[in-house]
């Protein structure tokens, strides 16, 4: 690829496909994530490193090897990763003794640092520690968040918003039931967050409806808030931005109510009811003899005047 007033020009059929493939599109990719780790780790965050890895595939990308950096002093070497490997999340972990056993989510807008959030982990389960069965890989997770914080604290809602961006999966246009099968709990409660990881069994319960039972499958973490780096309103509004075509054209006259029923309003002219042409009935037609009568009785008092 030769490179011509900061553009690039292809020279073989693979290095253009390699191109459109990261042109901007109306409907981008599914986000894909990379997980690494610093120059120093625990077996705490490198187990936890790979359960969350194990929660992503096969939309992630898992670094063996230690990557000596510090996101929030120096991030170039994520935004080159992110280059390479085409990814717009991050989850790095780390561990000294002013921090210990540390995780950093984090996201990228336009292959540069949009936020950052960075929990320590207080209590930590793994999957292997669990006896249970677990959900296939690539699984579409329910996300369910509890706690005023995520509604209320404005780092909270950012944090709430990075978990949704890092854990939502594929976008998909319809759910089977059956397919419902795994849930991730956040909780936050007195300055923590707790992450849970459960899976449905959906039970017999004698009509249509399944009865539904949770069972913990794994892995699970007891987080404290710790450092932020969040993007300013304007950058985040940027990144939030739609374009032109995928936006929904507005509709004269119809709306939705809460529960997406449509209605819509049809505007008509004043109508003349007296040139309406309604149903003709035998019941409602008048008689000879009562139109006769009714003549009588109205030239009757007309000819007594006559006479006097």
């Amino acid at each position: 690829m030769t490179q011509l007033n900061s553009v690039v020009k292809p020279k073989t059929k693979r290095s253009k496909r390699f191109l459109e493939g990261r042109a901007p599109k109306l409907s981008e990719d599914l986000k894909s994530a990379m997980i690494m780790k610093g120059g120093n780790t625990s077996l705490t965050v490198t187990q936890a490193l790979k359960d969350v890895y194990s929660l992503k595939k096969p939309n992630a990308v898992l670094y063996k090897k230690k990557n000596i950096t510090r996101p929030f002093e120096d991030s170039t070497s994520l935004e080159f990763f992110s280059k390479k490997t085409d990814s717009s999340l991050f989850l790095f972990g780390s561990h000294n003794k002013k921090r210990p056993n540390n995780l950093i989510f984090g996201r990228l807008f336009d292959f540069h640092v949009l936020d950052m959030i960075e929990l320590g982990i207080e209590k930590f389960v793994s999957l292997s520690e669990i006896k249970a069965s677990k959900c296939p890989e690539g699984t579409k997770p329910m996300l369910v968040f509890a706690g005023e914080a995520f509604d209320t604290d404005i780092e909270h809602k950012r944090l709430k918003s990075l978990l949704t961006d890092f854990f939502r999966g594929p976008t998909v246009p319809a759910v089977r039931l059956a397919g419902l099968e795994h849930v991730l709990h956040f909780t936050a409660l007195d300055g923590k967050i707790f992450m849970r990881s459960y899976r449905c069994l959906l039970k017999k319960s004698g009509c249509r409806t399944p009865r539904i039972e949770l069972e913990e499958i794994g892995p699970s973490f007891d987080f404290v808030l710790r450092r932020t780096h969040l993007a300013s309103d304007d950058l985040y509004k940027l990144a939030h931005r739609q374009p032109k075509a995928l936006k929904p054209k507005k509709k004269k006259n119809i709306s939705h109510d809460t529960f997406g029923t449509k209605f819509g309003r049809v505007h008509m002219q004043k109508q003349d009811l007296s040139k309406l042409h309604t149903r003709k009935m035998k019941g409602l037609r008048k008689r000879k003899g009562e139109v006769v009568a009714e003549d009588q009785a109205g030239q009757a008092p007309k000819m007594a005047k006559e006479e006097n």
